[in-house]
């Protein structure tokens, strides 16, 4: 990496010179230091210092602000959350009516990051396209059918999700041999390094200071150390997804897993009107391994999905950001979902861990004992789960009673993962299979046995 701008198409984009700030060279007493300058630490700033004001707030980052997934995702500010509704009810002091306001939050906060991108002047991109899910098979026709008919019996309405015809699917992007759809609402398309670049402005400007270039080597009670100067905070939070593993102690906490995006030239107006998508919807379909697209505001598709590996004892490297074999494959994907793209040029290629925790369950927090927060765990889902997280923490840190506090994800602890060499062996294990619940699918027309059989091991009922 010559410069950050070759992060991501994102980064090259965003209209930032992406010139780190000041790093810290000196011992600090502030009232909250956050570790991490992605989603989850800046939004947690922004709260935090729009209702207090006089709070001393320092943000630690050990590159520049959007460094990570923040700046680096599919660009979806979706309501998804990585766990089901029945999971988050089954979760203790839990209930139906808990679950279903989490989601409720989760969508709410869709038009909360477009209300702040308004009022801080950022123009990210926002645009409420919804999201298309393609059933390409009977048995992600199935799937989708089965998906809708859920949703519906825990009180949503076709205004929330609805099964799309052929025909229908087709009117809203024209992807091929699509059998029919599941078409939610509740997504906005973003420019993600835009959104996150704006907002560390935005923190900075309500009094924040923002410390990068500032790497953090230990992470205790009412002090974080770094290699430039000790911090000593009465809360401290952690805000390091899928970097958490390279914390002290915290090496099995979450799995980092790649994600890898490409992204194709502007596209001509006639590609354009081969394909759709007039309204930008942000879209994937219903097969076991994820995908994830979007039309972007200046006319190309970003695409990205699963398939890169797990790598040894937790490892987080720049050489992981860049898997040819996968990059490869999403395009080929892209091609069968959209022919006419298929003598389109890419122009970049990218990559970067999210991270997943053992039971799949995003979770926030505040140890009153400690002083220590934290959020995350977000299994790429993350752009509007960090903003419900910030608020939340914000509302946990100042001890002010609020229904987001109330929410069944609050303090919630995953189990850590299995020591290596189980760790690795069970995370391949499981991001293979879904590549193969896939292909047994296209060969036999039924549901997949094999992911009937790890849907509990990834995030399933």
């Amino acid at each position: 990496m010559a410069s950050y701008a070759d992060l991501s198409l994102w980064h090259a984009t965003c209209g930032d010179p992406l010139l780190p700030r000041r790093t810290l060279d000196t011992d600090l007493d502030v009232d909250v230091a956050i570790v991490g300058a992605g989603f989850t630490g800046l939004w947690t700033a922004y709260y935090l210092a729009a209702a207090d004001p006089g709070l001393r707030i320092a943000v630690l980052e050990r590159e520049i602000a959007g460094f990570g997934a923040s700046g680096r995702n599919g660009g979806w500010a979706s309501a998804l959350f990585p766990s089901s509704r029945s999971k988050l009810a089954r979760l203790p002091g839990s209930s139906r009516e808990a679950a279903n306001a989490q989601i409720a939050a989760m969508r709410a906060s869709i038009g909360e990051i477009e209300r702040v991108a308004d009022e801080e002047g950022i123009d990210c991109g926002f645009h409420r396209g919804g999201t298309v899910a393609f059933a390409r098979t009977k048995a992600q026709l199935a799937r989708a059918r089965h998906e809708v008919d859920v949703t519906h019996a825990w009180g949503d309405t076709v205004d929330d999700v609805r099964l799309l015809s052929a025909s229908e699917t087709t009117e809203m992007a024209a992807a091929a041999g699509a059998l029919g759809a599941t078409y939610t609402p509740h997504c906005a398309r973003i420019h993600p390094a835009k959104l996150v670049r704006g907002l560390a402005a935005a923190v900075e400007r309500r009094g924040v200071t923002i410390y990068e270039q500032t790497a953090v080597t230990a992470l205790a009670p009412s002090l974080v150390t770094t290699v430039g100067g000790n911090v000593r905070a009465e809360y401290v939070v952690r805000a390091t997804e899928g970097y958490t593993p390279g914390l002290p102690g915290r090496r099995r906490q979450v799995v980092p897993v790649y994600s890898l995006v490409v992204a194709t030239e502007p596209l001509t107006a006639a590609t354009w009107d081969e394909i759709g998508m007039a309204n930008a919807p942000t879209f994937t379909d219903h097969r076991h391994l994820i995908i994830y697209g979007q039309r972007t505001a200046d006319g190309r598709i970003v695409f990205g999905g699963r398939g890169a590996p797990y790598h040894f004892a937790s490892s987080v490297s720049p050489e992981h950001d860049r898997a040819e074999r996968v990059f490869a494959e999403l395009r080929a994907t892209l091609i069968e979902l959209f022919p006419a793209l298929r003598e389109v040029r890419y122009t970049h290629t990218w990559g970067g861990p999210l991270g997943i925790p053992r039971d799949w369950m995003a979770s926030v927090g505040l140890n009153r004992t400690t002083g220590i927060g934290w959020a995350g765990g977000y299994v790429g889902d993350g752009v509007t789960t960090t903003n419900l997280a910030g608020r939340t923490l914000a509302d946990l840190i100042r001890q002010v009673p609020s229904d987001l506090v109330e929410l069944p994800w609050v303090d919630h602890r995953s189990r850590r993962w299995e020591p290596e060499p189980l760790r690795w062996l069970g995370v391949n294990a499981g991001l293979r299979a879904m590549s193969l619940a896939d292909h047994e699918e296209s060969l036999t027309g039924r549901p997949s046995r094999i992911a009937r059989v790890m849907s509990p091991l990834v995030g399933g009922h």
